[in-house]
């Protein structure tokens, strides 16, 4: 367990982060890797429970507990402290395939259920898996692995996000032959053009991919099945997992939604980021103009941190929900995922270069207001969250109407679903597994969840892939 008494000795410290005030005028990565000695002290504080309940990756009572890869945390963190670190690498990779995004990316669930975490901070188990992963690369134990030997067998996967990034590694290290359909200029799905530059380098995407080609994956890019490939394509190979992700944002049907101006959020950051991927990293397409964010989820927080490196000189983010505690509610308890507010880095931005919380809670859209077919500002209204006929829901209060001038309006309000075009076209249906209705074809991740995490795709995908190989009696 690394230092018996490490977590009564040392506190929870993560990375220093680059100060608002340095980052907003650049790309780059925000947040930098532990040194070697804050690994092992952080590492230390790990108690080798008897329960490790941050690798258990179970469900309770609807919430998430845990790393759903099931990670073998307490064994990684022991071996920090003791500076194996190619050993500490050997047992992370044993359980998850892209470390390298779950360490920057994902909220961590893991270190919601750390039993540390109960009275003294939990365990920076994030930053050590990114710290372990990091050295990897850095030292050359990634190295690729095709199959020694190809069973005969093939298979297509349908988009490259995580889960069809996972389900294609599990695939091809079964010896399956794997061929990946993207519609995309470049492979990765959310990971490449749906998560900003300065949150997941995409430099760090694309060492993944090539390596994934090394092992013998191929890739075939600006190819969406179902439009620009006949789904009788598809019919080559032995089997089909598709992963495409949760392509149907959430719309509002308020007066003034289709002026020019109101856009989804992930098409908008999408081009942001084709842009970085360009080069151009200097223009200022939002110098000058007030933006309005619907929605305070990641992808909100995003758009916040996005806009204001485009030159925003306002930015406004309305939330609908009431603003989430400091410290764990009663009705929240360990080692249940802890609901408590967070100051991510995109807020943290915006106090910094306009001196106050970008975020509005407890307000809806009443509508949008335009001149010559575009918007120019927005008005709000508080709601009043009330139960009707058994069910919450917000009760909006005319009179606190307000209005704020708008010349750019993001909706980030989540995912109705992913696209129905492909399963329709293969004249599938989803049941409760991966295996859908049509002998062969399987799904995962968004596709077949709604929108999640990216932790909880990849382990989809993988789950998937496995599915997808017993039909293929490699299993």
């Amino acid at each position: 367990m690394g230092k018996a008494t490490g977590f009564m000795e040392y506190d929870r410290k993560t990375a220093q982060e680059r100060k608002p005030d340095q980052r907003i005028s650049d790309w780059d990565a925000f947040h930098p890797v532990l040194s070697e000695e804050e690994a092992k002290v952080q590492a230390a504080r790990c108690m080798n429970c008897g329960i490790p309940f941050c690798h258990g990756g179970v469900n309770w009572k609807g919430v998430a507990s845990g790393c759903p890869l099931g990670n073998l945390i307490p064994e990684w963190n022991d071996l920090v402290y003791r500076a194996q670190y190619e050993e500490a690498w050997k047992r992370l990779s044993r359980t998850s395939p892209f470390p390298e995004f779950t360490s920057r990316v994902c909220p961590a669930l893991c270190e919601g259920a750390c039993t540390t975490g109960l009275h003294n901070g939990a365990v920076t188990v994030k930053e050590i898996e990114r710290f372990i992963t990091d050295m990897a690369w850095e030292k050359s134990w990634i190295q690729p692995n095709p199959p020694k030997e190809r069973n005969g067998k093939t298979a297509a996967v349908i988009g490259s996000g995580p889960a069809g990034l996972a389900a294609a590694w599990k695939l091809n290290r079964l010896g399956v032959t794997v061929t990946v359909f993207e519609k995309s200029e470049l492979p990765g799905g959310l990971l490449t053009f749906g998560i900003p530059n300065m949150k997941l380098p995409k430099e760090v995407v694309a060492r993944r991919v090539k390596f994934l080609e090394d092992e013998g994956i191929t890739f075939v890019t600006n190819t969406d099945v179902g439009k620009d490939l006949k789904v009788e394509e598809l019919k080559k190979f032995d089997t089909v997992v598709l992963c495409g992700g949760a392509g149907q944002p959430r719309d509002l049907t308020v007066e003034g939604r289709t002026l020019e101006g109101v856009r989804f959020a992930v098409p908008y950051l999408t081009e942001a980021t084709k842009r970085v991927l360009s080069g151009d990293t200097e223009s200022k397409p939002l110098q000058g103009k007030n933006v309005v964010i619907i929605g305070g989820g990641d992808t909100g927080n995003d758009c916040v941190a996005t806009t204001i490196r485009e030159g925003a000189a306002s930015v406004k983010l309305l939330e609908i929900m009431a603003a989430l505690p400091s410290e764990r509610a009663n009705d929240n308890p360990w080692p249940r995922w802890p609901f408590v507010l967070k100051t991510d880095y995109g807020h943290q931005e915006a106090i910094y270069l306009f001196g106050h919380d970008p975020r509005s809670y407890l307000t809806t859209t009443a509508s949008f207001i335009g001149e010559n077919g575009h918007v120019t500002a927005i008005e709000t209204m508080e709601v009043e969250w009330v139960t009707e006929n058994g069910r919450r829901i917000p009760k909006p209060k005319a009179e606190t109407k307000k209005v704020y001038p708008a010349d750019l309006v993001l909706i980030a309000m989540g995912f109705a679903g992913a696209e129905t075009y492909l399963p329709e076209a293969l004249g599938i249906s989803f049941g409760k597994t991966h295996a859908t209705d049509k002998p062969g074809v399987f799904a995962a991740g968004d596709m077949r969840t709604g929108q999640s995490l990216v932790v909880r795709a990849m382990r989809d995908g993988m789950d998937a892939a496995l599915e997808a190989a017993k039909y293929l009696g490699l299993e």
